[in-house]
């Protein structure tokens, strides 16, 4: 009921965001298909006054001055550079609406519905649908980067709490590099990188920021139910907790974590593979 509770409370803290994210596509994709239109009007009328003009011409000849009224006709309406603008502004388009599809997608996705049983996930997909519905709780503040291992095989996980993992320590980790930001008044974009890689017992996930890093005298409370450094109002204290219950007694995994303050923080997380080999044996 807890995750359940706390994954409601980061979808509607993500919704203002997933709003924008796809609201920005939308917006150049009705921008293109209103000059499309446009220009298609233009286009069609000089066709149609084309047609006129060759069906004339092949009844009583061409005169010069009619060449020119063609010819002022076609630089009056810019034909080349309709016929350079036009395809581009589709291809935007459809740029734009590949965007909304990866968002709506990726938003699917990372609402899995709640399952008891463990089922072969995709760990890579998993993250990069994370990581665009959060898009916009990181992108003004880092860049992100994701070194993901095209070998990772699926191995048995719970989807739903995995994804609520990666977005709480996606969140903090953006919450992290905010307050370096704050305390130095700069205004470089820090670095979120997320990498994933396996041997023959565990798959690992690591995710390393360039934030402010974790005190030395609160680093040992970081997992505790309800702790948090963060302001009355701005966080419950449950998104270590719940990340490392899922990773650790709900999936039979590890979770580390090494911080230099003031250089940034790597947590670790290993789920093991044996499982897919128990599942392989017992199918064959």
């Amino acid at each position: 009921q807890l995750l359940q509770a706390q994954k409601l409370e980061a979808i509607g803290r993500l919704a203002a965001g997933i709003a924008h994210e796809i609201n920005t596509p939308t917006q150049y994709v009705g921008d293109n298909l209103m000059f499309m239109q446009t220009s298609f009007e233009r286009l069609t009328g000089f066709v149609s006054t084309l047609c006129t003009w060759i069906e004339d011409a092949e009844r009583e000849g061409v005169s010069r001055a009619e060449l020119d009224e063609v010819a002022g006709r076609m630089k009056e309406e810019n034909l080349n550079y309709l016929v350079g603008e036009v395809p581009e502004a589709a291809g935007q388009a459809l740029e734009g609406v590949g965007r909304i599809s990866e968002i709506v997608l990726a938003m699917k996705e990372f609402s899995h519905p709640p399952s008891k049983e463990r089922q072969p996930t995709n760990i890579n997909q998993c993250i990069r649908s994370t990581a665009t519905v959060a898009r916009n709780e990181w992108k003004y503040l880092a860049e992100m980067e994701l070194d993901l291992a095209e070998d990772l095989p699926q191995i048995p996980c719970l989807p739903g709490e995995f994804n609520q993992t990666i977005l709480n320590l996606i969140v903090n980790a953006a919450h992290a590099i905010d307050d370096v930001r704050k305390e130095t008044g700069s205004h470089d974009l820090g670095t979120i990188r997320i990498r994933t890689s396996h041997d023959e017992t565990w798959v690992t996930i690591e995710i390393e920021d360039s934030g402010a890093g974790i005190p030395h005298e609160i680093a040992e409370r970081i997992f505790d139910p309800f702790f948090t450094t963060k302001e009355v109002g701005k966080g419950t204290g449950q998104g270590l907790a719940i990340a490392r219950s899922c990773i650790v007694d709900k999936l039979d995994g590890e979770m580390t974590f090494e911080s230099s303050p003031g250089e940034g923080t790597t947590f670790t997380m290993k789920l093991p593979l044996a499982n897919v080999k128990r599942e392989t044996e017992g199918a064959s």
